[in-house]
């Protein structure tokens, strides 16, 4: 008996092409590695976070700067821009803040600073005023939190 031509095996061997199926994992994997690598890790910034209404040993904070008062710029979010606040005096540029801060640290080179962040602030603009404070020499910066956050 002759089979009907649907049922011959004349197509012949079905193999799965492994090659190609190979070269698209690598690529794969690469695009997933290349793109993995860009994330900053939170850890490296050199900032502490302290919640207000709690107290610090006075060991934590070196001899030198336990007289000295902090500066607290405080970062407000108005009408859709930034508007800076450096001990009551307000800024409508950035570059005037960086040349109060430029003073600050001609008078006292290890002032320490409080970020107090509006919480309708965009970060990119809290990354600038941090940016500007590391550029113009201070180091002890930190970032002010409420209790109930």
């Amino acid at each position: 008996m002759r089979l009907p031509g649907f049922h011959r095996n004349d197509r012949g061997r079905l193999d799965v092409k492994m090659t190609p199926m190979i070269d698209v994992v690598f690529l794969l994997l690469i695009f997933f590695v290349c793109t993995a690598s860009f994330y900053a890790v939170e850890q490296i910034l050199p900032a502490d976070v302290s919640l207000s209404g709690t107290t610090v040993s006075d060991e934590a904070v070196p001899p030198e700067l336990r007289d000295v008062e902090p500066i607290i710029i405080e970062i407000l979010w108005q009408n859709g821009e930034a508007r800076w606040r450096i001990d009551l005096r307000r800024y409508e540029r950035l570059e005037d803040v960086r040349r109060a801060l430029a003073a600050s640290v001609a008078l006292h080179p290890n002032l320490p600073v409080i970020l107090d962040v509006e919480g309708a602030v965009p970060m990119e603009n809290v990354i600038d005023v941090y940016d500007l404070c590391r550029q113009v020499g201070l180091r002890e910066i930190q970032f002010a939190a409420s209790v109930d956050a």
